[in-house]
């Protein structure tokens, strides 16, 4: 099985009440869809979900399940912590509805390479999905060379990576170099996606492509397939956006954004996180209305 294309990590949308705005999520997945996405990613970063309970996680799935079940699309569901123990557990309570589980590298107790190596192995040999490695130094603290991913794409079960290193490094020229033909790697840093793709990346998850999923499909399709130019052109057309939306911590601006344009009910987040400011949502707003529309995908 190979991942191509663009997939969303869809946020979890608050009621005024602060309850999980079902309805809401629903919608947005079906709409982004619409619009060119080929999956979704539920549970991600994006979905705040260290602030979610377990019940509102389990509702986020379903309903992510539901939407893609009815649309014929792949659901990547995040599952993974710093202990590989309760890593597993997670991987074996996802439902049946997933294609693939997000899994991060073990954050905070930073472990070595070799002990990432042995992290994966556990649990590539025991989930009855196929891994997606999130590889994002900048928030788990655990930087890996090019042997190491290597050796991580050579696991069994291990379907890709979502490569998220904050730009385009030795590392990473040097990964994307000797790739195996069936491992997949999806861009994750939206300011960093099209060079990525240009070194053949499949596909993206962007939490950008909430406010613009169309663009962000041509995007990827543009890059893979031609002409050149073209993707050039729309990649310096969507940085001003992409950069808007991450001023501040994510997903604050794209939900504020979002709510702004009357597609989710509250632009809330929880604590830790603080609402955008008012300046950053004039900002996105302003960037996303100078994008040409409509985009095909």
């Amino acid at each position: 099985m190979t991942l191509t294309g663009l997939f969303v990590p869809l946020i979890t949308p608050f009621a005024a009440d602060g309850e999980l705005a079902a309805d809401a999520l629903a919608a947005l997945a079906h709409e982004v869809l619409d619009d060119g996405a080929t999956g979704i990613v539920a549970l991600g970063t994006t979905a705040e979900t260290a602030t979610l309970t377990p019940d509102e996680r389990q509702r986020v799935l379903d309903i992510c399940g539901t939407v893609c079940r009815e649309r014929n699309a792949p659901l990547i569901a995040g599952a993974g912590t710093n202990s590989t123990a309760a890593s597993a557990e997670a991987l074996s309570a996802l439902g049946p509805t997933v294609t693939a589980a997000l899994t991060v590298v073990p954050y905070y107790t930073r472990p070595s390479e070799a002990g990432v190596l042995a992290h994966f192995r556990h649990l590539a040999a025991t989930s009855p999905f196929p891994l997606i490695v999130y590889n994002i130094p900048q928030r788990t603290g655990r930087s890996l060379g090019p042997d190491t991913l290597h050796e991580l794409a050579r696991i069994p079960n291990i379907l890709g990576f979502k490569h998220a290193v904050g730009g385009i490094d030795d590392t990473t020229t040097t990964f994307m170099a000797a790739l195996p033909p069936d491992v997949t790697v999806l861009a994750g840093d939206d300011l960093h996606a099209a060079p990525l793709l240009a070194l053949g990346a499949a596909g993206a998850i962007l939490a950008t492509a909430h406010l613009a999923t169309s663009a962000f499909a041509s995007l990827i399709h543009l890059w893979r397939n031609g002409p050149t130019q073209e993707a050039r052109t729309l990649t310096h057309r969507l940085i001003p956006l992409s950069a808007a939306l991450f001023s501040e911590p994510n997903p604050v601006v794209i939900k504020s954004a979002l709510a702004a344009q009357g597609r989710i009910p509250t632009p809330t987040v929880r604590l830790p996180l603080l609402p955008a400011t008012p300046e950053a949502t004039t900002a996105a707003l302003a960037a996303l209305s100078r994008l040409p529309a409509p985009i095909p995908a």
